[in-house]
């Protein structure tokens, strides 16, 4: 009951969201936004070894579960029942916390949000870090906001510091961007977003 409930919030928000960063009807440019005529033009005359590799890239949650550092994230996916939205065809932005993110909570908020009864403030704060489509870096920074699929909105700037800069979403430094799996991309963070509601 609660991924269909979740399935159908997920339909509207990424109608929303798309909107919101001006990319509905065209999808956004993956791998900062080059054009990469080559492989477009060579689809037909793919090697089937290419194709094979094509199909066994891995989705977000097998994507995440192969980093290593993201046990904190998919224990409360879990938890919160989305897994399986994480795992559709999507395509998804996930800005991802690492498990030091999560451990830099204060004392005690994750247990108290793995308990059955804090669903609905799980759901919120994950659902909080996934933005509709797919969204690369470079096209995040140029809309300035976006839309989550809770609702909330995204802020994303560029931080310089000194000879080097950082992509920041909503204060919190972008560590990794861009890395692609099957149904959309992760975007590595530093801390665990929390909605303004919350």
């Amino acid at each position: 009951m609660m991924t269909t409930k979740m399935t159908k919030t997920w339909l509207f928000a990424g109608a929303m969201g798309l909107a919101a960063i001006g990319l509905t009807g065209a999808p956004a440019l993956a791998g900062g936004g080059s054009c990469n005529c080559a492989s477009t033009m060579a689809d037909k005359s793919e090697k089937p070894e290419a194709v094979e590799k094509k199909e066994k890239e891995k989705d977000l949650v097998e994507t995440a579960a192969a980093a290593g550092s993201f046990k904190t994230l998919l224990a409360a996916a879990e938890a919160a029942g989305l897994v399986d939205v994480l795992k559709s065809e999507g395509p998804l932005t996930l800005f991802a916390p690492t498990d030091k993110a999560f451990a830099a909570l204060p004392e005690g908020k994750i247990d108290s949000l793995l308990k059955p009864e804090n669903k609905d403030q799980l759901v919120k704060i994950l659902t909080y870090h996934v933005v509709p489509g797919k969204v690369d870096a470079k096209t995040a920074m140029a809309a300035g906001k976006a839309n989550s699929v809770q609702g909330g909105e995204l802020v994303f700037k560029t931080e310089s510091h000194g000879d080097h800069s950082h992509a920041m979403v909503n204060g919190v430094n972008i560590s990794k961007t861009d890395i692609k799996t099957s149904n959309g991309l992760i975007h590595v963070i530093d801390a665990v977003l929390i909605p303004e509601s919350e």
